[in-house]
């Protein structure tokens, strides 16, 4: 093994060792015999089960919704989760976020790409109307470019016809 592979390896040892440790955070948190009894799986801070946390808002609330063939129009069921999203950015003001559209493969580049546009766009009004500051939200379109399910059938597409909500934490200025 040349130098830098016994380095790579050596680094890659060191880092995988660094994750095992549930006490790394300090304050006892997150271990199994931990006080709190939340555990590796249980409820600690940053986890699903916490309601301040980028995995509650993506796993309970839902980071995504659906669209139907060529509209930008949110249906009830996007209304649903965006007004838990519009709740949760409010509570949880430390958080940007950004609206990425999406396309099923059907269709130009070009016209994918303003497609998703309109998507972000419309999923971000519905975010603002809701009481969400516009400062905190920004769009992108990716249109057919990041496929979840590559297939050609409805089943696929119907899932590659979204809005992505991704959170970004940062201090607000005002």
């Amino acid at each position: 093994m040349t130098f830098f592979s016994k380095t790579a390896v050596m680094l890659l040892v060191l880092a995988t060792a660094a994750c095992t440790n549930p006490d790394r955070f300090g304050g006892g948190a997150g271990g199994a015999g931990s006080a709190d009894g939340a555990g590796l799986n249980g409820g600690g801070a940053g986890s699903a089960s916490d309601p301040s946390s980028p995995l509650f808002f993506n796993q309970t609330i839902g980071d995504r919704v659906l669209f139907a063939v060529d509209t930008s129009t949110i249906t009830p069921e996007g209304r649903t989760i965006l007004d838990g999203q519009a709740q949760w950015l409010l509570t949880n003001a430390d958080y940007r976020a950004v609206v990425e559209g999406h396309a099923d493969e059907q269709g130009t580049r070009e016209y994918n790409l303003a497609l998703g546009q309109r998507r972000a766009n419309a999923v971000r009004e519905y975010l603002v109307s809701r009481g969400v500051p516009a400062a905190r939200l920004q769009v992108t379109s990716y249109g057919k470019e990041r496929p979840i399910q590559v297939c050609s059938n409805e089943s696929c597409y119907a899932q590659n016809r979204r809005a992505v909500t991704v959170l970004s934490f940062s201090a607000i200025t005002s």
